[in-house]
């Protein structure tokens, strides 16, 4: 794995851990911060022994957001649609589209931008001091990096303007129950028991993970019929792989199977 000032990645089997690493501004996303995590995530997306991707933060919290200290407001040249375009949406949509499974484990806030980061991954576990935090309107901003698409489609468009118009943090606990994270777990296990999941999950067969993950994003835009089509032509595929065949021999031969993901 490559080295990087504002985060870190380690490996762990199959797994690899993507840390945001600036604790003393609380993980806040500074132009280094954004070009070092959308290449550690095209690193691990494009590295086939990786089959599972944990992001998280270091310190107290997952992250506070941007990092407003480095917005050159006095700058008539400067534009904020630039940056989301340019630098934040290619790390969303390098999570959103990648052919295996990203957890998010979040402890603390996960605030503006960093909140749509956390909730575009396909799992999220949360510690119990965790929450997601939506305050732009008390600065005079708009949810941005996707946010009030994930909340619109999670919640429903009522609950997701109260969110966003109230700033109301929304604790683990609401997270749970609301759908917008997987687990709850204790502050000082969280990181553990993400791990341990990643690992479970990493044992799955990478061509059942890969293409649900896709009929799940296909089915959120899609009506039934076309549904039933798109995962037909993905058991298609499945039923054709090579992993298939092993799936099968291991059950009758009663021994784990050894997937190749192909």
């Amino acid at each position: 794995m490559s080295n990087y000032e504002t985060i870190t990645v380690e490996r762990r089997d199959a797994v690899a851990l993507v840390t945001l690493n600036r604790p003393d501004s609380l993980n806040s996303f500074n132009a280094a911060m954004r070009a070092e995590l959308l290449a550690a995530a095209r690193e691990v997306n494009n590295d086939d022994s990786v089959r599972v991707v944990v992001i998280n933060g270091a310190g107290r919290g997952f992250s506070a957001g941007a990092d407003l200290t480095e917005m050159p407001l006095d700058d008539p040249d400067w534009r904020v649609d630039d940056q989301l375009n340019l630098e934040y949406k290619p790390i969303v949509m390098e999570i959103y589209g990648a052919t295996k499974p990203w957890i998010s484990a979040v402890q603390g806030p996960a605030a503006g931008v960093a909140s749509a980061i956390a909730m575009v991954c396909d799992l999220s576990v949360m510690a119990e001091n965790a929450y997601i935090f939506q305050a732009f309107s008390a600065i005079g901003l708009v949810p941005d990096g996707g946010a009030t698409w994930h909340l619109v489609h999670t919640l429903g468009r009522k609950r997701a303007y109260e969110i966003i118009a109230t700033g109301e943090r929304l604790g683990a606990a609401k997270c749970l129950e609301w759908g917008l994270c997987n687990r709850v777990v204790a502050t000082d296990s969280l990181l553990d028991e993400t791990l341990a999941w990643a690992a479970e999950l990493a044992g799955r067969a990478p061509l059942s993970l890969r293409y649900a993950k896709q009929a799940v994003g296909q089915a959120a835009e899609a009506s039934l019929a076309q549904t039933i089509s798109d995962e037909a032509e993905l058991q298609r595929i499945c039923v054709a792989s090579e992993d298939a065949l092993e799936g099968a021999t291991a059950f009758l031969e009663k021994r784990k199977p050894v997937w190749k993901g192909r």
